[in-house]
């Protein structure tokens, strides 16, 4: 892309209208009006991941705060309240069943056990409370997945919103998920299409693409991402990139994962990213997706501060907060305020009125809405497999 077409991109993510000049004796100039959901393409990513460090920077902060002008950051709680036992072989995670690993297996949480959780979350300043299982999908009908409707209602009823991430979805456990109170359904995408199958083999990336279109259709926000070191190539990086700023609706949140190697998986001996690398995924988020919140994730304990502010700077607006991260540490949350008071950050309240972002009429849907029976859980899912 020549920088002319780059520089008209990035007014238009801005939300400035783009002027075509009138040539001598012709009608005045036109100002197209502002796009707000431009999808990217490859090319366009890699243009901007190719520019100097601190022009990045600068161009991701004027969209970021074009978008999000306040500048507070959303705190997260991430419980995990199903651990390990999965039947799925993602080469990063500890709780896959096939590996051998140091991580200690427990069956659903009980109720009163996960409101403990929720209230403490929410009287340490979280705004919202995330759940996450190991399982490969969930089931309508089945005692579990009533158990966990069950908690949605109860955690939404403490006036946060709730996060869910529990595998593959059907239709209809989305909107029972919607209908109990769940705002936002956290399904990542982990990397590109290519090379998804060198990290996971039991389900396919179209797999994750089907549940992200359930619940869209379902009318829920969805919150999608990836994860940086799996071995992959910053290609690989920029078109998960592309594939999520093409989601129509888009998502209204993108989580950027730094890989914690767990002993016992195939990811074990993966070097840590380079926190630069991690700034530049942060900054082509926030001008890939504009209008979504962009988590900085897994990996902050090896963080600095002042990586962490660069992370800011760049876009990022959420992090989760408190000590745990599904199986991995997480920066305590008194440290994490101590570092947002240094910054002048203030954190976001809870918007229990959350909408998922509206369809774009003009756009076809995506992911493209899959024929209803492939859109089903049934025997393509071995849910017995998941302890």
């Amino acid at each position: 892309m020549e920088g002319l077409a780059l520089a008209t991109m990035l007014l238009r993510r801005c939300g400035f209208g783009v002027i075509d000049r009138a040539a001598p004796g012709q009608a005045p100039a036109t100002i197209h009006p502002p796009a707000f959901c431009i999808s990217m393409i490859l090319a366009e990513l890699q243009e901007l991941h190719a520019l100097p460090f601190f022009d990045l920077l600068k161009r991701a902060h004027a969209v970021h705060e074009k978008f999000w002008p306040e500048g507070k950051i959303q705190l997260c709680t991430l419980l995990s309240i199903k651990t390990g036992g999965c039947s799925e072989d993602c080469a990063y995670c500890a709780q896959s069943a096939r590996y051998k690993t140091e991580l200690e297996s427990h069956v659903l949480l009980e109720r009163d056990e996960v409101m403990t959780h929720a209230r403490a979350a929410k009287d340490s300043g979280s705004t919202r409370f995330c759940m996450g299982a190991a399982w490969r999908g969930v089931r309508g009908g089945t005692p579990r997945f009533e158990q966990v409707l069950a908690i949605v209602r109860d955690v939404a009823a403490l006036g946060m919103e709730v996060c869910v991430t529990l595998g593959e979805l059907g239709p209809e456990e989305a909107r029972q998920l919607r209908d109990a109170g769940v705002t936002a359904y956290n399904h990542n995408l982990d990397t590109s299409p290519e090379h998804y199958p060198n990290i996971v083999t039991t389900h396919t990336y179209e797999d994750r693409l089907r549940t992200i279109r359930n619940v869209q259709d379902a009318g829920i926000a969805v919150c999608c991402g990836g994860i940086l070191g799996l071995s992959e190539t910053i290609t690989d990086r920029l078109r998960l990139l592309e594939i999520i700023s093409n989601f129509n609706p888009q998502p209204e949140s993108v989580p950027i994962n730094s890989l914690m190697p767990m002993p016992g998986t195939p990811l074990a001996e993966n070097p840590q990213v380079d926190p630069f690398d991690l700034v530049r995924m942060i900054a082509c988020a926030r001008i890939a997706v504009p209008a979504a919140k962009v988590r900085l994730s897994a990996g902050r304990t090896r963080l600095s501060d002042e990586v962490q502010a660069l992370c800011f700077y760049a876009g990022a607006n959420s992090i989760f907060y408190g000590e745990k991260l599904l199986t991995t540490d997480n920066p305590e949350a008194a440290k994490d305020l101590v570092l947002l008071a240094k910054l002048g950050l203030q954190s976001l309240l809870p918007d229990r009125s959350l909408e998922a972002p509206v369809l774009d009429s003009g756009l076809p849907a995506y992911p493209a809405p899959g024929d209803s029976e492939e859109c089903l859980l049934g025997a393509a899912l071995v849910l017995a497999d998941d302890v």
